[in-house]
């Protein structure tokens, strides 16, 4: 599902980032982790394919560990980043 205007949408817990460039997603994620709890999970979509390199340096440096990136077969980037504890 594309977004409108490069707004987020959330569907099946997946923060829809398609459509945004950098540093939009970094900072999206960012902000979604700091609504979550110590431990928790996000999984945010990204299409700039700077973003899955720019999801990575953001959490080593701010200590939230990246579990997994895995390409959609429409050459999407799903990441899934643990919120330091």
């Amino acid at each position: 599902m594309m977004q409108d205007q490069g707004r987020p949408s959330e569907a099946g817990g997946v923060l829809d980032l398609r459509g945004l460039v950098c540093p939009m997603p970094v900072l999206r994620l960012k902000k979604a982790l700091q609504g979550l709890e110590p431990g928790a999970v996000a999984a945010v979509l990204t299409d700039d394919p700077h973003a899955p390199s720019d999801i990575r340096t953001f959490s080593a440096q701010s200590g939230h560990q990246v579990l997994s990136q895995e390409t959609t077969p429409e050459g999407a980037v799903i990441s899934r980043v643990r919120r330091r504890g």
